[in-house]
Parts: C-alpha cells; sequence; structure tokens
C-alpha cells in the first residue's frame, strides 16, 4: 500500500490567445503548485481496477479521471490492471484549482514507480495530455509557464516563496462553459507572446492576469466581492485561479497569510484553505 499526496495548483498568470481547430484553446500561463493537497491510497488487488471516493458524490467508475488514468496506464503497458485506489478529497471540485487533473497525475506517476517505471516521464506526459489539459503540468512537477493547451513548458522559473488564502463560494463552474464565454474567434494563424520575466515577488504580485476572471465574474459578481475581501485582509494581490470560482489572495509572509486565514475563516460563509508554494 503506497499514500501519496496530490497537490492542487493556482494560475499566477493565465491569458487565453486563441481558440485552436480542434476546440481547444492555446494558452500561456504560469502554474505554481500549492501544499493544499487531496490524499490517495494505492493497494495492489487481484484484479481490475477499484476506485473509490469517501464522502463525494463523484463517479467511481469510467466517468472519474482517476479510473481513465489507471486503465490508460494498464493499457499502455500491456499489463492486468490490479489495483483499488481510495481518494480522499480536500482540493473542491471543479474549483479552478486542478484537483482532478492532479489526482490523475499522481495515479500515472504513482503506477509507474509501482510497476517498476516502465515509462518516462515525457511518455507518462504523453498519456496524462489525453486526459486533461491540467495533467501533464502536475507530471512535470515544478513551477512552470505552460503553453499550448497546458501540455508545453517553454520556461521554469524560480520564484520566492509565496503563502495563499484561498476562499472558495461553495458552487462549482463549467471549464468549457467559461471558456465559451471568451467568444474568441478561431484562427489558424500563428500566435506570437513574450513570456514575461517574474523573478521577484514585486513581479509576481504586480502581474496576476487571468483572461478567464471576468466570464465567470460576470456569471457570479460575488468574487469580485472576495477578492476585495481578501485584498483588505492584508493580501498583496488577489486573482481568481483557472475558470474559478476559487479566488486565492497572495501574501509574502506565512505570519500575515495565518492571521488572514483565521480572520476569514471565522468570518465567512465561505470555505477558506490556507497554503502555501511547493
Amino acid at each position: 500500500m503506497i499514500t501519496k499526496a496530490s497537490p492542487a495548483k493556482v494560475n499566477l498568470y493565465l491569458r487565453v490567445l486563441r481558440k485552436r481547430e480542434d476546440g481547444y484553446h492555446d494558452i500561456l500561463s504560469l502554474m505554481q503548485r500549492i501544499s493544499l493537497c487531496d490524499e490517495m491510497i494505492f493497494a495492489p488487488t487481484g484484479g481490475g481496477i477499484a476506485v473509490r471516493c469517501p464522502g463525494t458524490t463523484l463517479p467511481e467508475d469510467e466517468g472519474n479521471i482517476v479510473y481513465r488514468a489507471a486503465a490508460a496506464f494498464f493499457s499502455r503497458i500491456g499489463t492486468s490492471p490490479g489495483i483499488e485506489i481510495t481518494l480522499w478529497k480536500r482540493i473542491p471540485i471543479a474549483a479552478g484549482l486542478g484537483g482532478g487533473s492532479s489526482n490523475a497525475a499522481t495515479t500515472l506517476m504513482t503506477l509507474n514507480e509501482m510497476y517498476g517505471s516502465p515509462m518516462t516521464r515525457e511518455e507518462l506526459m504523453k498519456i496524462g495530455t489525453g486526459l486533461g489539459a491540467d495533467v501533464p503540468f502536475f507530471i512535470f512537477g515544478k513551477t512552470a509557464w505552460a503553453s499550448g493547451i497546458g501540455d508545453r513548458f517553454p520556461e521554469t522559473p524560480i520564484l520566492p516563496p509565496f503563502w495563499f488564502v484561498l476562499i472558495h463560494p461553495g458552487f462549482e463552474i463549467s471549464t468549457k462553459l467559461v471558456y465559451q464565454g471568451l467568444n474568441l474567434g478561431l484562427t489558424k494563424q500563428g500566435i506570437n507572446y513574450s513570456i514575461p520575466r517574474f523573478s521577484t515577488k514585486e513581479d509576481v504580485i504586480g502581474g496576476l492576469t487571468n483572461d478567464l476572471e471576468k466570464v465567470t465574474v460576470k456569471l457570479h459578481p460575488i468574487l469580485d466581492e472576495i477578492k476585495a475581501l481578501l485584498l483588505a485582509s492584508g493580501a498583496r494581490g488577489a486573482l481568481m485561479s483557472g475558470s474559478g470560482p476559487t479566488v486565492f489572495g497572495i501574501f509574502t509572509d506565512r505570519e500575515s497569510a495565518g492571521i488572514a486565514e483565521k480572520n476569514l475563516g471565522q468570518g465567512t460563509r465561505w470555505r477558506v484553505f490556507g497554503a502555501q508554494s511547493l
């Protein structure tokens, strides 16, 4: 039996560059893993794939990305499956934090470890691309600028440590619906972009950007209120992560983040989480 932590992510920068012919969107995003994690337990069995998600309404069959990741792994190595995976969720579902993608990535990497590492990291990332846009990032395993559909990592910056207070307002968001709300025209033309140079804390805080935020905020104006609340609680900056609806405040020291997390946790009706960059 093996127990693994499966971390969430935040997008410190997210630009949507164009809609592609395959229906996906080309993006440029600075992605950061954080210490808010699900717990996953992997136990060998006599045969088959069993996924357990206690305390959630998540499916436990092919409808679950963890199940599909395990099935893809065993199919690729040509071995009969024999695994039970128990997923204890702490990362909110459909929240813009990449929880499902992280679970899939953790599944691929852990099974690869359990079966003697038959595949390289690059091969696992290729499988991950077929499962979900953020899966390759979690297999890549570092803070990274992600481009393409989130499956290419042209640069891995070294960033200073940050602390985060995340507020989840208690509803889910459809990523597909948010991207549709952008109304980007289909284009076959090449795209030109430059990767911002973020190295200091001020660079990151001053550069916080999310093209999807305006779409989600239009659907749920309460997110603007949450951002203002985080800033009033001492955050140096605040931004929606991914397609939302989770909003994070960014802090440069543990103490001020801890105070804000405690105060907000007592004074709001929302779920509040503290985390630090990994």
